[in-house]
């Protein structure tokens, strides 16, 4: 479908912070980047700009995808910008997969610097090379699951860089939301002899079951909350892989990362926020809908202004709610004048 507004570019994006990473993936990035028709227009106009984080298993691209009687990312762009829900706005989907799948945007000794990636490398590209308005007051990062994520805990460590978040399913409460698929990686460590024997099967199954990726993802989070370059695979489970019984030193790595404690550490960050828009469906497969409801609670002690909203739906399909974030977006970072 033709689009009214907006023109796609696919980049390809050298970043220097993944130059030599541990986990061998390419620094080289394809990374979208939706511009309104506008920015070739010659008068000297900027604009405002959007990072938009995949999910695990995701990348960039995918936002660009067909799927039947579901509009694209730029669909939805092209038609709320029709509507006047946005202005012209500059979306950026950069490309954070690794070989465990994902990396949570973190820095990490197992897969490579992801912050590093985003904040320091991919931002100043863009503004070399688009026509934005490059300040924070001008700049969101928004995403889903691990994406929302990765925009949450980006958007708190990193206020002078983006002054708008919005996090739709982000993984938070890691005690509910990790912790029953434990169980599916013990699982295949029996199966396969351990987490070498799982890893090496998973890369040679011709299908990759719903039951292999959730025990890979367990596998990734590992990767980077719980990093040991000396290991296999250069990850420490937060499990003993014999018994299941948890490693409570390794868990309590994971936990430092978990938004509901990071709030805290942030929150002067947090409160500068020109938007923290965040949400969940109240039957999320994963429970997250209870760490949003944590986090708010937090957030609220510490008074940190926020807005949450809970619908009817679960964590799968829900790109409709970028239709509710990025109008809120829009008015956060818009120009003024």
């Amino acid at each position: 479908m033709p689009l009214e507004h907006f023109e796609i570019r696919e980049e390809a994006f050298d970043s220097k912070a993944l130059h030599d990473n541990p986990a061998g993936d390419p620094s080289i990035r394809r990374v979208p980047c939706i511009v309104p028709k506008s920015a070739g227009s010659g008068d000297g106009r900027r604009f405002p700009v959007v990072y938009l984080l995949a999910g695990y298993s995701g990348a960039g691209l995918s936002f660009l995808n067909w799927s039947p009687w579901v509009p694209s990312l730029p669909e939805r762009l092209d038609r709320l910008r029709g509507s006047g829900a946005i202005g012209d706005i500059i979306v950026v989907c950069p490309d954070a997969f690794t070989i465990y799948g994902g990396s949570q945007y973190l820095n990490s000794t197992a897969t490579g610097r992801y912050e590093d990636m985003i904040v320091q490398d991919l931002v100043a590209w863009i503004d070399e090379r688009y026509p934005t308005l490059p300040a924070a007051q001008h700049r969101a990062i928004a995403g889903k699951s691990s994406g929302g994520y990765g925009a949450l805990v980006l958007g708190m460590r990193h206020s002078d860089v983006f002054g708008a978040v919005a996090c739709h399913s982000g993984d938070m409460y890691f005690d509910y939301c990790y912790v029953l698929d434990f169980p599916r990686l013990l699982r295949q460590l029996d199966k396969h002899g351990g987490l070498d024997g799982f890893m090496k099967a998973f890369f040679v199954a011709p299908k990759k079951t719903s039951d292999l990726v959730l025990a890979m993802n367990v596998v990734a989070m590992a990767a980077a909350y719980s990093p040991a370059p000396d290991l296999p695979w250069r990850v420490e489970l937060p499990f003993d892989a014999r018994t299941g019984e948890i490693r409570h030193d390794v868990w309590e790595r994971w936990l430092a990362h978990d938004p509901v404690r990071l709030c805290e550490t942030f929150a002067g960050n947090l409160r500068q926020l020109r938007l923290l828009f965040l949400d969940c469906g109240k039957q999320d497969q994963f429970h997250l809908q209870y760490g949003l409801r944590v986090l708010a609670s937090r957030l609220e002690r510490l008074g940190v202004p926020h807005n949450v909203e809970e619908f009817n739906d679960d964590h799968t399909d829900t790109s409709y709610r970028y239709e509710v974030s990025l109008p809120r977006i829009w008015e956060a970072i818009r120009p003024k004048n």
